[in-house]
């Protein structure tokens, strides 16, 4: 058996890792590379291998650096059937819809400027018929059965507790008469969050692929604390009739803020001033939310079923036509406006920043992991000047950072993990992280694990097993 990785190695984004045995190669999701424009661009239009050889996709969950790249798949010759949970097909169906349309968006307007400049035109990466070609092959499984994948391959999905419908995903392979067991993490969420259950127990495993997104860090902001910080927030855009401008995935980071603003306001911590959720996909995916209750924790079961719809009330509007959304623009505060995309690469957040950013009344909050190079990043860092649209700007809003809302696992919830898996795996690879997150939890894991194989991949890696 062979493991080989084309995306998210030593890197946080383009989720691609490929195993192959006995003839049969099985694509450990598809993701898109979001970063550098120009270097993200070359890796999005290269998948890294053949996509006619690719027999079948297993996809942990929604989020574009780990669907975003299936269309492109199905475009170059792919033919199998993807396999997910069925939230996790219903929303990604969606986000892959959403993301040909800012692709040709983004790319119309940057080819509107270029043009005057004599720049070569820019392509989107694939399109609607690309899409309608990928979400035919979708096939949807339940949280914890067993299924047959290919004649000596059997999968399960088992719940990762990081948004609707994700998944660690289980790979029984069977060649030569031995059986060897992968275990492939996805995105890992935490405990006690907003909406959804728990990460469930980790099955045992003969190999396992883990993320690291915080896998140097803590998340040391507690909740009271993250809800002292939203209240000075708030006091501040009212005091100064300003806006909050909230990056946000609309799967899943919304929902949950959605969520935890009712609660604030419930609390009488803040007084409720209009939240406008502004991302078409953002409406259409808080409507797949409510199809999936199986997937709710016990509280958000409760509300839903005694008090009504969780995602809603009278000070939230959510916003889909692209005129309510220009109109934000000249909205005076206070307000707050919640939109995609979460680390600022595309989509309607990239209008909102370029016309709030240069008042230092308004307010970015950062509520989600920003991947090297992105906007977000640039933000977090504390750039003065940042390119928004390829154009540099000022910035001279100020730039907050909440870190208890992160829906990822930090180094400890990873390392609780590993320790749960018993007996301990025989070998460990170590993705979905910048190299310094996937080298420091490599160094924690050997430390407590020291007969244990931990690597940490280079992007294009094959490892024979």
């Amino acid at each position: 058996m062979k493991i080989s990785f084309h995306g998210a190695a030593r890197s946080v984004t383009g989720s691609r890792h490929l195993i192959q045995s006995g003839g049969t190669r099985v694509l450990l999701d598809c993701g898109l590379f979001q970063g550098r424009r120009q270097e993200a661009d070359w890796k999005n239009r290269r998948l890294g291998f053949e996509a006619k050889s690719v027999d079948a996709v297993l996809l942990s969950h929604a989020h574009i650096d780990h669907s975003g790249a299936l269309p492109a798949l199905a475009k170059q010759g792919f033919s199998g059937k993807v396999h997910a949970t069925r939230a996790t097909g219903h929303l990604t169906e969606m986000m892959l819809e959403d993301s040909a349309r800012i692709q040709e968006s983004d790319c119309e307007y940057v080819n509107k400027k270029e043009r005057r400049r004599g720049q070569a035109r820019l392509e989107p990466y694939y399109g609607s018929e690309d899409v309608r070609a990928i979400t035919k092959r979708l096939v949807g499984v339940r949280y914890d059965d067993a299924f047959q994948v290919r004649p000596r391959l059997k999968a399960s999905f088992h719940d990762a507790g990081h948004i609707l419908g994700s998944a660690a995903i289980k790979l029984i392979v069977t060649a030569g008469g031995s059986t060897t067991t992968v275990l492939y993490t996805g995105d890992l969420g935490r405990k006690q969050m907003p909406i959804l259950r728990d990460p469930a127990p980790p099955p045992p495993c003969d190999v396992l692929i883990i993320e690291s997104t915080y896998g140097d860090r803590l998340h040391s902001e507690g909740r009271e604390e993250t809800k002292q910080k939203a209240q000075g927030l708030v006091a501040h855009a009212v005091a100064h009739r300003s806006k909050i401008i909230v990056p946000a995935f609309a799967v899943g980071r919304t929902q949950d803020l959605v969520v935890w603003i009712k609660e604030l306001v419930k609390e009488g911590r803040i007084e409720p001033l209009p939240i406008y959720i502004d991302s078409p996909m953002a409406v259409k995916a808080t409507e797949v939310f409510r199809r999936h209750p199986e997937c709710y924790d016990k509280e958000t079961y409760r509300i839903l079923t005694s008090e009504g719809d969780p995602f809603v009330a009278r000070y939230i509007r959510y916003v889909s036509s692209v005129q309510e959304s220009q109109k934000l623009n000249s909205l005076k505060g206070p307000c707050v406006i919640i939109a995609a995309s979460g680390m600022c690469e595309g989509g309607r957040v990239l209008h909102h920043l370029k016309h709030a950013i240069q008042d230092e009344a308004n307010i970015i909050a950062i509520v989600g992991f920003q991947a090297e190079h992105t906007l977000g990043r640039k933000l977090v860092e504390g750039w003065d000047t940042v390119p928004i649209f390829g154009v540099p700007t000022p910035r001279r809003a100020r730039v907050v950072r909440f870190n208890g809302l992160s829906a990822h696992a930090d180094r400890d919830d990873l390392l609780t993990y590993v320790r749960a898996i018993s007996p301990a795996p025989g070998k460990i690879f170590i993705v979905h992280g910048e190299e310094r997150q996937s080298c420091s939890l490599a160094m924690a894991i050997r430390a407590e694990h020291p007969r244990v194989d931990v690597v940490v991949p280079d992007l294009g890696a094959i490892y024979e097993l």
